[in-house]
């Protein structure tokens, strides 16, 4: 359905986002209906056939309880499962508008929108009332997220995002549902779990799959190279710009951005693209000329930013610029049988590279890939696995012929606490501070977050 042709009921008791979104949908639209409280929905919906209808998350109602959008959304589909809803959230509210989806909503939009932004959601939402085929040419992601299903996105390029474990799953849906909007993604993992493979499946998905993707490894970046790269620079700048240069971030405009190690920029950085992402314009090293930049932001880092925040390393409002959504990878040894999905593709891949057909794991190497930590996550083991083919003699690869990389640290991961007692995991955890820095309270200190002070009262506390 054209948007031209719709109906559609926007239910919120702000009166301010009704009249902004008045003024930008009625002529857009064929008939628009504002509504402040959600109580009236059943008399309205047994009135008027909508086609679409945007729900805030949240009223002040007697239920008061921050779940009020998920209690509406189930009165609507229950009085017309047809009809189409968007809902509609402010910045902490995200995980709910997930969980709104799974319960049948078939979008979202954060506040503060972007008009062009909330128009395409719209748009694209009554387009599936004639086109309910959820992939077209494209878009060719495919994603499947029915459970126990071996599912996957295939890249062009190496289709390593495969998975058919419950948390791969939930990545895949995530996918599949905030990839067509224009939501800022932050993207958490550890080191070789495929964080840019997700990125890149987040762009093919979007409606800017067309326009460009530009991949920026922020932890290569010096800090003299970062306004270069990322804002650009006029010839004679510096001493060795002898031309103009586009930056990452004006290349990006109308595509998407995705910067890669985010947690380790320098607060003077975080400033500086704070900044940009505030303004939507960047500024050449050298001139004074704003471009205006039109970017989807994806972000990845495998450090606990959270914490980074916390101990004022990393800008708290720069997080709530990047994180709209977050998605967060599993490591491979959280992922059960999918190691073995996964080094059955590997096998696939270098059999056909080094010619040699017909290889297969016999048992007893199926059962030492599966109880191996895997410390260097889906990286570690497409290494392994070429490296297996490569020294396979036959038509089987034997336990031996698998070797796990020496620069990887192959000791288990206790992902467990051995006692969930507070006091207890406090105290293992500043003796491991301790012993990581050969008894330097100082360091340990750091490497806590606290002070020397703080962390002497604790030794005292805990006897140590």
């Amino acid at each position: 359905m054209k948007l031209k042709s719709s109906k559609i009921l926007i239910v919120d008791d702000d009166p301010d986002v009704l009249v902004a979104m008045k003024m930008l949908l009625q002529p857009e639209v064929k008939e628009l209906v504002t509504e402040k409280n959600p109580e009236n929905l059943n008399a309205l919906l047994t009135r008027t056939k909508f086609d679409l209808i945007i729900l805030d998350m949240n009223f002040k109602s007697a239920l008061n309880t921050g779940n009020e959008g998920f209690f509406w959304l189930n009165k609507i589909r229950t009085q017309d499962k047809d009809v189409l809803v968007v809902m509609i959230t402010a910045y902490g509210d995200i995980n709910l508008a997930i969980r709104s989806l799974k319960e049948g909503a078939s979008d979202f939009v954060v506040k503060p929108w972007r008009n062009e932004q909330l128009i395409e959601v719209i748009a694209e939402a009554l387009s599936k009332i004639s086109a309910p085929t959820p992939n077209s040419s494209t878009q060719p992601i495919s994603v499947k997220t029915e459970k126990n299903s071996t599912s996957g996105l295939n890249n062009s390029e190496t289709s390593l995002l495969l998975g058919a474990s419950e948390a791969m799953q939930e990545v895949f849906y995530k996918i599949d549902k905030i990839g067509p909007t224009d939501a800022n993604v932050l993207i958490l993992g550890e080191n070789g779990t495929g964080k840019d493979l997700v990125a890149r499946a987040l762009h093919q998905k979007s409606l800017r799959s067309s326009k460009p993707f530009i991949s920026v490894d922020l932890g290569a970046l010096t800090e003299t190279l970062f306004e270069s790269e990322l804002f650009g620079h006029r010839k004679g700048a510096f001493t060795d710009a002898r031309e103009d240069r586009v930056g990452r971030i004006e290349a990006a405009s109308g595509g998407t951005l995705f910067l890669d190690e985010i947690g380790n920029i320098s607060l003077y950085q975080q400033a500086k693209l704070l900044s940009v992402l505030q303004n939507r314009h960047v500024v050449r090293l050298g001139a004074n000329q704003m471009i205006p930049v039109d970017i989807r932001l994806i972000c990845a880092t495998n450090v606990p930013i959270y914490d980074l925040a916390s101990e004022s390393r990393f800008r708290r409002d720069l997080i709530y610029r990047i994180n709209t959504v977050e998605i967060i990878i599993p490591p491979l040894r959280k992922r059960g049988k999918d190691i073995i999905l996964l080094a059955n593709h590997f096998l696939e891949k270098y059999s056909v590279k080094y010619n040699k057909s017909g290889l297969a794991f016999d048992a007893q190497s199926t059962e030492k890939l599966m109880s191996y930590n895997w410390p260097g996550n889906v990286r570690e083991l497409q290494h392994t696995i070429e490296r297996a083919v490569i020294m396979a003699g036959n038509a089987f690869i034997k336990a031996h012929e698998l070797s796990f990389s020496p620069i990887e640290n192959a000791e288990p991961v206790d992902d467990e606490p051995k006692t969930f007692q507070l006091h207890d995991i406090e105290k293992d955890t500043i003796l491991k501070a301790i012993d990581k820095h050969q008894g330097n309270i100082s360091k340990a200190a750091k490497e806590l977050g606290i002070t020397r002070t703080a962390l002497y009262r604790r030794l005292n506390k805990y006897d140590i």
